[in-house]
C-alpha cells in the first residue's frame, strides 16, 4: 500500500501542532513578541521542561522566532514567524467549532 502524500503531511502537521501546550503557545504569542517569561507566565500551569521543548520545536519547524538580547544579562523572546501566523485562522476555526458543539451538550 503506497502512502499517500497528502495524507503524510497532514500526519506531520499534526504531529507537530495537535498538542494542548503548542496551540496554547501560538495562542499567546499570536499578537506581541514575548518573552519566555511572559509566556510561561500567561500559560500559568505549564512545565518549564514541556514550554522549552515546545517552544525548541516550533522554531525548528519555522514557526516561531527566537531573538536574543543581550543587556545586563541574556533575555530571549519569541514571535510568530509568518509561517506561524498561517496556524492562526486553524485556531480560530477550532475555537468556532468548539463553540458550536460545546452549545449541543
Amino acid at each position: 500500500m503506497t502512502k499517500n502524500p497528502q495524507q503524510t503531511l497532514c500526519t506531520d502537521t499534526l504531529k507537530l501542532l495537535a498538542d494542548f501546550w503548542t496551540l496554547r503557545i501560538i495562542e499567546v504569542i499570536h499578537k506581541n513578541e514575548l518573552r519566555y517569561c511572559e509566556i510561561e507566565r500567561a500559560l500559568e500551569t505549564v512545565n518549564p521542561v514541556t514550554l522549552t521543548n515546545r517552544l525548541q520545536k516550533l522554531e525548528a519547524a519555522g514557526i516561531v522566532n527566537r531573538t536574543e538580547e543581550i543587556q545586563d544579562k541574556i533575555s530571549v523572546s519569541y514571535s510568530l514567524t509568518t509561517r506561524g501566523r498561517e496556524v492562526l485562522p486553524i485556531l480560530t476555526a477550532l475555537a468556532t467549532f468548539s463553540k458550536k458543539i460545546s452549545h449541543k451538550t
